[in-house]
């Protein structure tokens, strides 16, 4: 047991911490296009459909070798929260910018000043970013969970509140096979 542990120590283990990444290859998805719960300079919340500018990128790492990865930014404060079915989750302003990954359930975001909406649906397609803070957005948006299961959320607030860099590519939400398929 002594020689195995010994064995351990020498062994360099930066390159095993260490996370490794190339650019993805043109048969997968080279781009995130992600929904986003937005401002206008009118400070009305909308939705936007963003590419995010830093590349999908394929990991070597054993385990996820072969598959991509976006890197979303620091995060701060992860929660985890269990919605119950049909709620009203109001009229609200982002707390913080923050990715929002709904694993199940289903979400509804709605304006107080337009017929816009989205709904999102727990799963592959389930990441938004909610960035309608109140100093960018006078009212914010309405969420509501109409599914007759619990929604699950998780939240990751971005360190300072740093918009990812990214390219808006239409108001309105994402459409699902841009989501899925966008090859660049």
């Amino acid at each position: 047991m002594l020689a195995f542990a010994a064995l351990l120590l020498l062994l360099p283990l930066g390159p095993l911490l260490q996370l490794q990444f190339t650019l993805a290859a043109k048969s997968v998805p080279r781009a995130l296009n992600i929904t986003t719960i937005a401002a206008n300079p009118q400070k009305e919340s909308i939705l936007e459909c963003w590419r995010l500018t830093a590349p999908l990128l394929e990991s070597s790492v054993p385990g996820t070798s072969g598959a991509v990865f976006a890197q979303l930014g620091q995060g701060n404060a992860t929660s985890y929260g269990l919605i119950p079915p049909r709620f009203d989750g109001g009229l609200h302003n982002a707390p913080a910018i923050q990715w929002v990954v709904f694993t199940a359930g289903e979400a509804v975001i709605s304006f107080p000043n337009s017929s816009a909406q989205a709904t999102i649906h727990g799963g592959r397609n389930g990441l938004i970013l909610a960035a309608d803070i109140a100093s960018v957005s006078t009212y914010g948006h309405i969420t509501m969970y109409p599914s007759n299961q619990e929604t699950v959320a998780i939240q990751i607030p971005l360190e300072n509140n740093i918009v990812p860099d990214h390219t808006v590519l239409y108001e309105g939400p994402c459409r699902k096979r841009e989501q899925d398929n966008y090859k660049q």
